[in-house]
């Protein structure tokens, strides 16, 4: 059984993961683990609770890895725990995973925004810091935007509280900005903007649609220890 957690970074998931792929909400702690108890064999992490209900624990994960599980992750919390959890098999898809495993990025919250809940499509409501940057990134490579400007630009969104980075507010509280410059540089952001969350998503979402060799655990360098914490949260 094939299954994927996803949420804002691809609302519509459901419609794109074709036959064999169960789509489920956000993964909290305990999500993987029941997923494996259910029969998954392949678990496509994406989106992930972390405000106001405990994130999906790394336990969890190398459970499923010392069973011959094949976990993936990618786009929010997906290349957060993979990036964590690689060293024991977690595969990371995309640049927002790379950029976490080399140390580009340290910071949770890069990932972090709003959306809408799920019974109205999960529609992402502010801007996370990664898809800011590869939008700056992308328009500078394009000849868009001057390297001062990116930069200023970059650091005002980084200093934005993440439930109100919006694009409009980026450009509202960078300084030094005229209000005719402003209206033009919020419209070529807006147009040129990129959803790095949602290309990392198809990634994974790709991957999981191919695969079909299950991980072995014969050459597994690693064993999963007993400790004095359950595999299951207590409740």
């Amino acid at each position: 059984m094939k299954l994927i957690f996803a949420g804002p970074s691809l609302p519509d998931a459901a419609s794109l993961a074709g036959e064999g792929i169960r789509v489920l909400p956000p993964a909290t702690q305990g999500d993987v683990l029941a997923a494996v108890e259910q029969g998954a064999n392949v678990i496509g992490l994406i989106d992930g609770g972390f405000e106001y209900a405990a994130p999906v624990w790394h336990k969890e994960i190398l459970h499923a890895l010392s069973l011959g599980v094949a976990v993936l992750g990618a786009a929010s919390m997906g290349a957060l725990r993979a990036a964590e959890c690689h060293p024991f098999g977690m595969i990371g898809i995309g640049r927002i995973f790379e950029d976490y495993r080399t140390g580009r990025l340290v910071d949770d919250a890069a990932v972090a925004l709003t959306h809408a809940p799920s019974a109205l499509g999960s529609k992402p409501l502010t801007v996370p810091l990664v898809n800011v940057s590869a939008t700056l990134d992308a328009m500078e490579d394009r000849g868009l935007l001057e390297s001062r400007l990116r930069q200023q630009l970059d650091d005002t969104a980084s200093a934005i509280f993440f439930k109100k980075r919006t694009w409009r507010a980026v450009v509202e509280q960078c300084a030094g900005l005229a209000e005719p410059d402003r209206q033009r540089l919020l419209a070529t952001l807006l147009s040129n903007a990129v959803d790095q969350k949602r290309i990392d998503a198809l990634g994974l979402l790709k991957v999981v649609q191919d695969v079909r060799d299950i991980r072995s655990t014969a050459d597994q360098p690693w064993k999963l220890h007993n400790t004095s914490f359950p595999t299951r949260p207590a409740l």
